[in-house]
Protein backbone atom coordinates (compact mmCIF):
# COMPACT_ATOMS: atom_id res chain seq x y z
CA UNK A 1 0.00 0.00 0.00
CA UNK A 2 1.67 3.67 -1.42
CA UNK A 3 1.01 6.69 0.81
CA UNK A 4 -1.52 7.74 -1.67
CA UNK A 5 -3.20 4.48 -0.55
CA UNK A 6 -2.57 4.31 2.97
CA UNK A 7 -4.53 8.66 3.45
CA UNK A 8 -7.02 7.53 1.23
CA UNK A 9 -7.68 4.70 3.84
CA UNK A 10 -7.37 6.89 6.92
CA UNK A 11 -9.93 9.55 5.21
CA UNK A 12 -12.32 6.49 4.93
CA UNK A 13 -11.70 5.57 8.24
CA UNK A 14 -12.71 8.95 9.35
CA UNK A 15 -15.58 9.13 7.39
CA UNK A 16 -16.83 5.80 8.86
CA UNK A 17 -16.12 6.77 12.16
CA UNK A 18 -18.08 10.56 11.26
CA UNK A 19 -21.27 7.96 9.26
CA UNK A 20 -20.98 4.89 11.98
CA UNK A 21 -22.25 2.97 8.68
CA UNK A 22 -21.58 -0.93 9.06
CA UNK A 23 -20.71 -1.19 5.54
CA UNK A 24 -18.09 1.64 5.40
CA UNK A 25 -16.67 0.62 8.85
CA UNK A 26 -16.19 -3.30 7.21
CA UNK A 27 -15.03 -2.13 4.05
CA UNK A 28 -11.62 -1.18 6.16
CA UNK A 29 -11.04 -4.29 7.54
CA UNK A 30 -10.55 -7.75 6.64
CA UNK A 31 -13.13 -10.69 7.78
CA UNK A 32 -9.92 -11.95 10.31
CA UNK A 33 -8.61 -8.78 11.10
CA UNK A 34 -7.06 -7.32 14.83
CA UNK A 35 -8.16 -3.92 16.17
CA UNK A 36 -6.76 -2.61 19.70
CA UNK A 37 -8.29 0.68 20.77
CA UNK A 38 -5.15 0.74 23.37
CA UNK A 39 -1.79 -1.14 22.89
CA UNK A 40 -2.31 -3.29 25.99
CA UNK A 41 -6.21 -4.06 25.07
CA UNK A 42 -7.08 -7.53 24.01
CA UNK A 43 -8.00 -6.94 20.34
CA UNK A 44 -11.52 -7.33 18.76
CA UNK A 45 -11.20 -10.41 16.36
CA UNK A 46 -13.01 -10.17 12.86
CA UNK A 47 -14.52 -7.45 10.79
CA UNK A 48 -18.12 -8.38 12.32
CA UNK A 49 -17.05 -7.52 15.92
CA UNK A 50 -14.77 -4.63 15.53
CA UNK A 51 -17.62 -3.24 13.47
CA UNK A 52 -20.23 -3.85 16.34
CA UNK A 53 -17.67 -2.66 18.69
CA UNK A 54 -17.99 0.66 16.74
CA UNK A 55 -21.59 0.84 16.97
CA UNK A 56 -21.85 -0.64 20.28
CA UNK A 57 -19.75 3.04 21.64
CA UNK A 58 -20.83 5.52 18.97
CA UNK A 59 -20.10 9.34 19.56
CA UNK A 60 -23.14 12.11 19.45
CA UNK A 61 -23.18 13.26 15.84
CA UNK A 62 -20.89 16.54 14.87
CA UNK A 63 -19.94 16.02 18.35
CA UNK A 64 -15.93 14.88 17.62
CA UNK A 65 -13.74 15.78 14.08
CA UNK A 66 -10.46 13.61 13.47
CA UNK A 67 -7.81 14.11 11.26
CA UNK A 68 -4.53 11.53 10.41
CA UNK A 69 -2.04 11.57 7.95
CA UNK A 70 0.60 8.54 7.33
CA UNK A 71 3.73 9.23 9.39
CA UNK A 72 5.80 6.42 7.63
CA UNK A 73 5.53 2.81 5.79
CA UNK A 74 8.14 0.24 7.01
CA UNK A 75 9.61 -2.07 4.80
CA UNK A 76 7.84 -5.20 6.81
CA UNK A 77 4.51 -3.84 5.88
CA UNK A 78 3.83 -2.08 9.21
CA UNK A 79 2.00 1.55 8.12
CA UNK A 80 1.99 4.11 10.95
CA UNK A 81 -0.67 7.66 10.97
CA UNK A 82 -0.55 10.14 13.50
CA UNK A 83 -2.97 12.85 13.80
CA UNK A 84 -5.77 14.06 16.22
CA UNK A 85 -9.02 13.29 17.55
CA UNK A 86 -11.21 16.54 19.38
CA UNK A 87 -14.26 15.88 21.26
CA UNK A 88 -16.99 18.95 21.42
CA UNK A 89 -19.65 19.50 24.28
CA UNK A 90 -22.18 19.73 21.65
CA UNK A 91 -22.35 20.66 17.62
CA UNK A 92 -20.94 23.54 17.13
CA UNK A 93 -19.67 24.23 21.07
CA UNK A 94 -16.07 24.51 22.13
CA UNK A 95 -13.71 21.92 22.01
CA UNK A 96 -14.22 19.74 24.82
CA UNK A 97 -11.43 17.20 24.84
CA UNK A 98 -8.65 16.52 22.26
CA UNK A 99 -6.32 13.24 22.16
CA UNK A 100 -2.96 13.26 19.61
CA UNK A 101 -3.19 9.80 18.08
CA UNK A 102 -0.88 7.19 16.38
CA UNK A 103 -2.02 4.01 14.55
CA UNK A 104 0.35 0.84 13.64
CA UNK A 105 -1.63 -0.70 11.02
CA UNK A 106 -1.11 -3.84 8.62
CA UNK A 107 -2.79 -4.41 5.41
CA UNK A 108 -3.47 -7.20 3.02
CA UNK A 109 -2.98 -7.48 -0.78
CA UNK A 110 -7.15 -6.18 -1.38
CA UNK A 111 -6.10 -2.95 0.73
CA UNK A 112 -7.93 -3.66 4.19
CA UNK A 113 -6.67 -3.46 7.45
CA UNK A 114 -5.51 -6.71 8.95
CA UNK A 115 -3.93 -5.21 12.06
CA UNK A 116 -4.85 -2.36 13.93
CA UNK A 117 -3.64 -0.55 17.30
CA UNK A 118 -4.25 2.73 18.59
CA UNK A 119 -1.87 4.65 20.92
CA UNK A 120 -3.22 7.81 22.13
CA UNK A 121 -2.50 10.49 24.62
CA UNK A 122 -4.63 13.29 26.03
CA UNK A 123 -3.96 17.02 25.19
CA UNK A 124 -1.98 17.94 28.41
CA UNK A 125 -3.92 21.28 29.07
CA UNK A 126 -7.39 19.06 28.57
CA UNK A 127 -5.47 16.10 30.99
CA UNK A 128 -5.22 19.59 33.38
CA UNK A 129 -8.58 20.76 33.31
CA UNK A 130 -9.98 17.22 34.02
CA UNK A 131 -8.29 16.50 36.82
CA UNK A 132 -9.02 20.22 38.45
CA UNK A 133 -12.86 19.45 38.01
CA UNK A 134 -12.21 15.76 39.75
CA UNK A 135 -10.31 17.67 42.62
CA UNK A 136 -12.80 20.39 42.62
CA UNK A 137 -15.89 17.93 42.79
CA UNK A 138 -14.22 15.77 45.72
CA UNK A 139 -13.55 18.68 47.69
CA UNK A 140 -17.09 20.15 47.14
CA UNK A 141 -18.32 16.85 47.69
CA UNK A 142 -16.11 16.73 51.26
CA UNK A 143 -17.56 20.04 52.48
CA UNK A 144 -13.70 21.94 52.12
CA UNK A 145 -13.40 25.20 50.55
CA UNK A 146 -12.02 25.41 46.87
CA UNK A 147 -8.71 26.59 46.97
Amino acid sequence: MTHEQFQEWLNRYVEAWKTYDPGQIGALFSADAEYRYHPQDEPERGRDAIVAAWLENRDDPGTYDAEYHPLAIDADGTHVASGWSRYFEAPGADMRDEYCNIYVCRFNGAGECTSFTEYWIQNRGMRKRAIDEIVMKRMAEAGQPKA
